[in-house]
């Protein structure tokens, strides 16, 4: 007997128990005439009152527990389908280029392109795997990054620099808006700039030509926050609540037909965190605007471990 069937059963156990050694007492009482008679009748009552408490404490308990493991088991499904979706798309295409090429249907220039698309397929196969393995340990806090105190405004500008070709290929503007008393941060450099990549990439492919993607920092008393805003359609108010969760993909993107594996975000929430900072959607008129804050140097340790 499981789930809420076995809550059931242990609480029918619990609470008929004392009740049914209840009545036997006070039938046996029944005989019984003085002060020591109502003595035990009042501590029979008390008992039973007492496991009846109990009894809806472990009904509690037992629920609270199905409960939480029906919906990792409704997580763990996901994760499956999530990740069996976006293996099966390149190693399809994998198989059939690799047969085109075995049968000698395709030669020459053609036989280049398919080689060409092979490796790519191959390169995104490897990404979404180091992806995996990366926001796993990230998620254990298997951690090891040796920190060193940074200028964030030339993080800021070397990664906007090199995200420019890549917007306005698009027609999109990027460019940074920075505080003149911006000050240094304790952070692992390659880590913290994965980060900056991965939301710049995500505003500029959700942001139509002719657009524009800002990243901002500034100091706050704690340390400083960076903000990434763009001018797309924005995230939805039913999507805002899981824009962060590993594989989720909201809004036109929820078929999955969009580039991506939606790792990105998730992975970019937790090396923040493991940073000691912490990442949100800030409330926007227009676009989206991902912020996240990084502690300042004195409040962090010289590594990570």
């Amino acid at each position: 007997m499981t789930g809420l069937p076995r809550a059931f059963g242990v609480v029918v156990a619990v609470v008929v128990t004392p009740v049914l050694v209840t009545l036997v007492v006070f039938g046996w009482l029944m005989v019984i005439s003085g002060d020591a008679a109502l003595l035990i009748g009042a501590i029979m009552l008390l008992a039973a009152a007492l496991a009846l408490a109990g009894a809806a404490v472990v009904a509690r308990r037992l629920v609270a527990e199905q409960a939480a493991r029906a919906r990792a088991d409704e997580a763990r499904r996901d994760l499956v389908a999530a990740v069996s979706h976006d293996l099966r798309t390149p190693i399809t295409s994998l198989r059939l280029l690799a047969e085109a090429i075995d049968d000698d249907i395709v030669t020459g220039e053609q036989r280049r392109s398919y080689l060409a698309r092979m490796a790519t397929h191959i390169g995104a196969l490897g990404a979404l795997i180091d992806d995996l393995f990366e926001l796993s340990r990230l998620e254990a806090g298997d951690i090891g990054w040796t920190l060193q105190q940074i200028s964030i405004d030339e993080l800021v500008r070397e990664t906007v620099e090199a995200m420019r070709v890549e917007a306005e290929t698009q027609g999109i503007r990027v460019s940074a808006e920075l505080a003149r008393d911006l000050g240094p941060a304790q952070a692992n450099p390659e880590k913290l700039q994965r980060v900056l990549f991965n939301l710049i990439q995500n505003a500029i492919r959700h942001t139509p030509a002719d657009g524009s993607v800002v990243v901002h920092a500034e100091p706050t008393p704690s340390g400083l926050e960076i903000e990434v805003a763009d001018t797309g359609d924005g995230i939805a108010a039913a999507d805002r609540a899981e824009v962060f969760t590993a594989f989720y993909r909201g809004g036109t993107d929820a078929a999955r037909t969009g580039d991506g594996a939606g790792l990105g975000l998730a992975i970019s929430r937790a090396i923040v965190e493991a940073h000691g900072g912490r990442m949100w959607l800030a409330d926007s008129s227009q676009g989206t605007r991902v912020r996240f804050s990084l502690p300042s140097p004195s409040r962090r340790d010289l590594a990570i471990h």
